[in-house]
C-alpha cells in the first residue's frame, strides 16, 4: 500500500518557521495503531489524517505518542494543503472532529481557523509547578472540568522568553500540556506564549493553535478587547490575529509547504 503524505510549516509565511506538521489524506479509516506508528515515524508535534464525509471531512491528529482531541497548527496545514495540492476548490472547508464542527476559510492574504472557546477557571499552583518551570508563575487557569491543559500566567514577556523548564518534572504534572504566557510588551504583541507537553512527546511546540482557545478568553477579559495579536516565541516562533467572537476563537495564519512524497506501507 502506498498513501501520499505532505509537510508544511504552519503559522508562518517563511520556510523552516512556525509549526511544522504532517499531512496524509486517506480514502478510509486505517487501524488506529497503524496510525499512530505513521505519526511516530514522522516524529512531529502532530500528523492530521482525513477522510471525505458529507461536505467536508472528518479529521484526526497524532502525536508521536497519542491521538489528541484538538489541533490547531496542523488543522491549518491540512487546510492549505487541499487548497494547494489537493485541488478543493470552496473557499471554506468543513472538518468534522472529536472537538466537533471546525471550520477554515480563506481569503487572498491569510487562513482562518474557526474553533471553539475554551471556558477556564483560576486553579492554585504548589511549589512544584515553579521548579518544574524555573520561574514563580503570576496565576494559572485550566479548562472547567478538566487536567487536560494548564495556563500559566507570568509578569513579563522576558520570563517566557527565558524559559527552560525541567521537561521531566513538567511531564511528571498532572496536565499533558502547560501553556506559559505574558504580556506582549517589547514584542510587539498583545501577548506571549510558549507551549509544553513532555507528557505525550512534544517537549517544546513552535506554535500551538488549540493553545490559543484558552489564551484568547484570558486575556480578552483582562485587556478588555477581542481583537489580539499573539506571539508564540519559541525558537521557531510563529504569529497569529485572533479575535474572540463570543463562545468562538479564529485564528488567522499563513502556511508554507515543505513537502510532498509518498508512504510505502
Amino acid at each position: 500500500m502506498q498513501l501520499p503524505i505532505y509537510q508544511a510549516d504552519a503559522f508562518t509565511s517563511e520556510l523552516f518557521k512556525g509549526n511544522p506538521a504532517a499531512y496524509v489524506p486517506l480514502t478510509r479509516w486505517l487501524d488506529d495503531r497503524l496510525l499512530q506508528q505513521i505519526a511516530a515515524e514522522n516524529n512531529l508535534a502532530e500528523t492530521a489524517f482525513t477522510v471525505p464525509a458529507g461536505n467536508g471531512f472528518e479529521l484526526r491528529w497524532f502525536t508521536p505518542g497519542e491521538e489528541v482531541p484538538l489541533c490547531g497548527h496542523a488543522t491549518l496545514v491540512t487546510a492549505h494543503l487541499l487548497w494547494t495540492e489537493l485541488g478543493f476548490i470552496d473557499d471554506e472547508i468543513h472538518f468534522f472532529t472529536r472537538s466537533g464542527e471546525l471550520i477554515v476559510r480563506r481569503n487572498s492574504e491569510q487562513l482562518a481557523l474557526d474553533f471553539p472557546a475554551q471556558n477556564i477557571q483560576p486553579v492554585g499552583l504548589g511549589k512544584e509547578y515553579t521548579d518544574a518551570l524555573g520561574a514563580e508563575p503570576r496565576s494559572a487557569m485550566e479548562v472547567a472540568g478538566s487536567n487536560d491543559q494548564l495556563l500559566v500566567a507570568f509578569d513579563s514577556a522576558e520570563v517566557i522568553a527565558n524559559l527552560a523548564p525541567d521537561m521531566r518534572a513538567v511531564a511528571s504534572l498532572p496536565y499533558k500540556g502547560v501553556i506559559c504566557t505574558a504580556p506582549g510588551e517589547g514584542f510587539d504583541c498583545d501577548f506571549v506564549s510558549r507551549f509544553f507537553a513532555p507528557a505525550i512527546g512534544i517537549d517544546e511546540d513552535p506554535v500551538t493553535g488549540s493553545a490559543h482557545t484558552y489564551l484568547m478568553p484570558f486575556w480578552a477579559d483582562k485587556l478588555d478587547k477581542t481583537a489580539l495579536k499573539a506571539k508564540q516565541i519559541s525558537p521557531r516562533g510563529g504569529e497569529l490575529d485572533c479575535e474572540l467572537q463570543g463562545d468562538r476563537v479564529i485564528m488567522r495564519g499563513k502556511a508554507v509547504t515543505y513537502l510532498r512524497g509518498q508512504i510505502t506501507l
